[in-house]
C-alpha cells in the first residue's frame, strides 16, 4: 500500500494561515536602521514577483517546519519561532544565485518606513543592516541558498529559495509543507473574502511520507524520524529542543540506537571543540531568546544525551564537549542570578554522586565545602570560593 503524502487544510486550518500569513512580523535593523514592518504575505508575493521578473523560475512557494506544524495543530500547543518559507526555484549557476539574493535585498527597501531616503542605501547595507544570516550551498544533491531576517525576539523570517535538497526534514513532526500559491492568488482578488462557504484549496505535503502516521506523531508529541545519518548534525539539537518540550520518542526500543546515529553524524560535521561550541551557542541564540530556564533544561539535556549515546569519541573529546556544555549550562545559571558568580565556581566531574539532587535544578547550601548538584544524568558539584550562599 503505497504511502499517501498530501492532504487538504481545513477550514479552520487555513484560517490559521491566513492568521499567520497576515501578521505583522518586525525586521529589527541594526544600529540607526529603522525597524520594518512585514506581513508574510506581501514579501512573498513581492519576493516571487520579483524573481520571476528576473528570469527565475519559480515553481511554488511554501511554508516549512514548525510553523506548517503549527497550522496543522495548533489546538495542540504547537509553537513556533521562525517563519520559514521556501521558494521552490531553478538555480543553474552562481549567477542565480546572485539574482536572487540581490532581488531579495532589494524588495527589503519598498519595507523600509516611509521618509527613509532609499537613493544611497545598496544591497550590501541592506544586508549588513537586516540580514542575521545568509547561507549558500550548492554541492552533490544539495542546491540552495537562505536568508534570514533579523527578529530580536527570536521569530526570524527565513526565506529559503531551493533548487534542490535531498533532506528537507529532521523529524516527522517538522517534515509538513504548505503550499502558499493558492492562498498568494486569492489575496490577488481584490473581490474574494475568506469564508467558511468560499476559500482556496490548500495542500499540505509530509516530506517525511506518510502523511497520517506524521500527523499523528505531531497530536500526539512524538519523536520519529528517518536515517538521521542523512541529517546535517544527526538531528541532534533539534532531538533535544523535542525532549524539553515534551515530546517522547515514538518507539522506546529503537531511540537508543537513533541516538547514537545523531551523536555520530553531529561529530563527523562538527569534529573540532571549536565548532562544537558555535554550533551550539548559534542554536541556542536561535531558539531560546528569553527563555532562561528551558535553556537550562535543554543544555542538561543535550548533556545527558551525549554523554549516555556517544560511542564515536576518544575520551578526552568526550570530556571536552561534557565539560563544555556543562559551562553553558552554569553559565546560564550565573545570567539568571541562580549562581552568584560563574567566575569563581570549580567544576569537578564525579561519576558517583556525592548526594543527589531529586530535581533537575541545583540544591544550594550555605556552607563550604558542601557539593551542589546540578545536573539530571551524572552528577557534578561545584565548590564556590568566597561562600556560594
Amino acid at each position: 500500500m503505497s504511502e499517501i503524502r498530501f492532504t487538504n487544510l481545513t477550514w479552520d486550518q487555513v484560517k490559521t494561515l491566513d492568521q499567520v500569513l497576515d501578521e505583522v512580523i518586525p525586521i529589527h535593523g541594526k544600529g540607526n536602521f529603522p525597524t520594518m514592518e512585514v506581513k508574510p504575505k506581501d514579501i512573498i508575493h513581492v519576493v516571487k514577483d520579483q524573481l520571476i521578473g528576473q528570469g527565475i523560475i519559480v515553481k511554488d512557494a511554501r511554508l516549512n517546519g514548525s510553523i506548517a506544524s503549527y497550522i496543522l495543530a495548533s489546538h495542540n500547543g504547537i509553537s513556533y519561532k521562525d517563519l520559514d518559507i521556501i521558494f521552490g526555484v531553478e538555480l543553474p549557476s552562481n549567477e542565480e544565485f546572485q539574482v536572487v539574493k540581490d532581488a531579495v535585498l532589494g524588495c527589503l527597501l519598498d519595507f523600509l518606513p516611509k521618509g527613509v531616503k532609499k537613493e544611497k542605501i545598496s544591497p550590501d547595507i541592506m544586508k549588513e543592516a537586516y540580514v542575521q544570516k545568509f547561507i549558500k550551498v550548492c554541492n552533490g544533491h544539495d542546491c540552495w541558498s537562505l536568508i534570514s531576517l533579523s527578529n530580536n525576539t527570536g521569530k526570524n523570517l527565513e526565506l529559503k529559495f531551493v533548487s534542490s535538497l535531498r533532506r528537507q526534514f529532521e523529524f516527522s513532526v517538522d517534515s509538513f509543507q504548505i503550499v502558499l500559491d493558492p492562498m498568494l492568488d486569492f489575496y490577488n482578488d481584490k473581490n474574494a473574502k475568506l469564508t467558511k462557504e468560499s476559500y482556496p484549496v490548500v495542500v499540505a505535503e509530509s516530506m517525511y511520507g506518510d502523511f497520517q502516521e506524521a500527523m499523528t506523531h505531531l497530536q500526539h508529541k512524538l519523536i520519529s524520524t528517518r536515517k538521521p545519518e542523512e541529517i546535517r548534525g544527526g538531528g541532534l539539537l533539534k532531538y533535544c529542543n523535542l525532549l524539553v518540550h515534551g515530546f517522547k520518542p515514538a518507539c522506546m526500543s529503537e531511540i537508543k540506537n537513533l541516538e547514537r546515529y545523531m551523536c555520530s553524524r553531529f561529530f563527523i560535521d562538527f569534529p573540532r571543540i571549536e565548532e562544537q561550541q558555535k554550533k551550539i551557542e548559534s542554536y541556542l541564540q536561535n531558539h531560546f531568546i528569553g527563555e532562561g530556564m528551558t535553556k537550562y533544561d535543554y543544555l542538561m539535556t543535550l548533556r545527558g544525551v551525549v554523554n549516555e549515546s556517544t560511542v564515536c569519541l576518544m575520551s578526552r573529546e568526550r570530556r571536552q564537549i561534557l565539560h563544555l556544555i556543562t559551562m553553558m549550562a552554569l553559565k546560564v545559571l550565573g545570567e539568571l542570578n541562580i549562581l552568584p558568580n560563574t567566575e569563581k565556581v570549580t567544576c569537578f566531574y564525579q561519576p558517583a554522586p556525592y548526594f543527589v539532587a531529586e530535581a533537575w535544578y541545583p540544591t544550594y547550601v550555605t556552607s563550604e565545602p558542601s557539593p551542589i548538584i546540578f545536573q539530571p544524568y551524572h552528577p557534578l558539584y561545584f565548590h564556590g570560593s568566597n561562600g556560594m550562599g
